[in-house]
């Protein structure tokens, strides 16, 4: 324990655990003391080099005047780490301690690593209730509050299974000052940071209490639905959770400050390479030559085919219909001849057609077409040619 005096205030300041470690600045909730944290501790010194300190007029830490704001007690908060010469660390802070956790990233988030918002809310209520208990405090002093604060921090069973550990919390809450407990009341009934809470870009890890009726896990639902990516765990407690289920949350938090930072950069890395449009662009175009290729070469291949099937049947055609007197051979020369210039030329003219339109059944159906009435036009030229030659030779020899 050390006094550090930070402008006229002394505060109360703890530092434990090897001073190469990882840095933990740890946040207490109203009516405590740093002594809050003591079950985590053994856990939390091996692993980091902690930082406790009692909140403004709570503990050791000297009061001031009130009211305070939850922006005074944050920037108490950063001091501290000014004074113990940390530039950046992990925080936890539960209740009045995670209000102050969340101003932290919002205002200073380059000071703060990961986080540990445990029950605690973003808005405390409606300002009548908190100006009730200011006035019941400043009144009738904490004695006459502890009952009812144990009833709120701790369940009924747990107050049966373990009275010691109750009655050293409510002997701290007694000790608080008065004055303290009231100007601090009214930070947190100020407090508002709901929409604020949007824009926190650090790891945080939320905790509940399924039995918390000061913080309900409601409250801690919605900070971990305001802050992007940032978790929830609900333990079997009420309001101080770190106590009532302490190997629980012990657990909890080890597990998420120690978690390897590698693992979180890569899932943050994959989501935006799986939608890169970039990728889909360049796949589109290259296959948009292979298509007009293939496209071009299949109407080719049908072409041939046609030309080929066409010629056939046009010249089996001639030679029928060619007389006695005309050749076969002739006519199978002239309709070969005939049919393949023309087959060509619609071969092409199919050819290209298929490939601007890159449809292969398309450009051969065409050409078929084409092929076939070509070679029928063509054959039929010369058949009707051989037949007249004898006709005119025959009425010359009649006359």
């Amino acid at each position: 324990m050390a006094e550090i005096k930070l402008g006229d205030v002394s505060f109360n300041v703890s530092v434990e655990g090897d001073d190469g470690a990882p840095a933990l600045l740890i946040a207490h909730s109203l009516g405590s003391d740093l002594s809050q944290w003591e079950p985590q501790m053994p856990s939390l010194t091996r692993r980091f080099r902690v930082i406790r300190y009692d909140s403004r007029g709570h503990g050791l830490s000297e009061p001031t005047p009130g009211p305070y704001s939850v922006e005074q007690l944050g920037r108490d908060a950063l001091a501290i780490l000014d004074a113990v010469g940390v530039k950046k660390a992990h925080f936890m802070g539960l209740s009045l301690g995670g209000a102050v956790g969340m101003w932290l990233m919002i205002n200073a988030p380059e000071r703060i690593d990961r986080a540990i918002l445990s029950n605690t809310n973003a808005c405390f209520g409606h300002p009548d209730v908190w100006n009730a208990r200011i006035k019941q405090a400043l009144a009738e002093g904490l004695d006459a509050m502890a009952p009812g604060t144990m009833d709120r921090w701790f369940t009924r069973d747990f107050q049966e299974r373990a009275p010691a550990e109750v009655d050293a919390m409510a002997a701290r809450f007694r000790a608080t000052s008065a004055e303290a407990y009231a100007a601090t009341a009214a930070a947190l009934r100020d407090a508002d940071q709901r929409e604020a809470i949007r824009g926190v870009r650090n790891r945080v890890l939320v905790i509940v209490g399924t039995q918390d009726a000061a913080t309900p896990p409601t409250a801690g639902g919605l900070i971990a639905e305001h802050i992007p990516g940032s978790r929830l765990v609900a333990l079997e407690a009420a309001h101080l959770s770190n106590i009532e289920a302490a190997n629980e949350f012990t657990r909890a938090i080890v597990s998420f400050l120690t978690a390897p930072a590698a693992a979180a950069k890569l899932r943050a890395v994959k989501k935006p390479a799986a939608k890169k449009p970039a990728v889909k662009k360049p796949a589109k175009e290259a296959t948009k030559a292979p298509a007009a290729k293939t496209a071009k070469k299949a109407a080719k291949k049908a072409s041939k085919k046609a030309v080929k099937k066409a010629v056939k049947a046009a010249t089996k055609k001639a030679a029928k219909k060619a007389p006695l007197k005309a050749s076969k051979k002739t006519a199978k020369k002239a309709a070969k001849k005939s049919t393949v210039t023309a087959g060509k030329k619609a071969a092409k003219k199919a050819t290209k057609k298929a490939a601007k339109v890159a449809a292969k059944k398309t450009a051969a159906k065409t050409t078929r077409k084409a092929v076939k009435k070509s070679a029928r036009t063509t054959a039929k030229k010369p058949a009707n040619k051989a037949a007249r030659k004898p006709a005119r030779k025959s009425a010359k020899g009649r006359r």
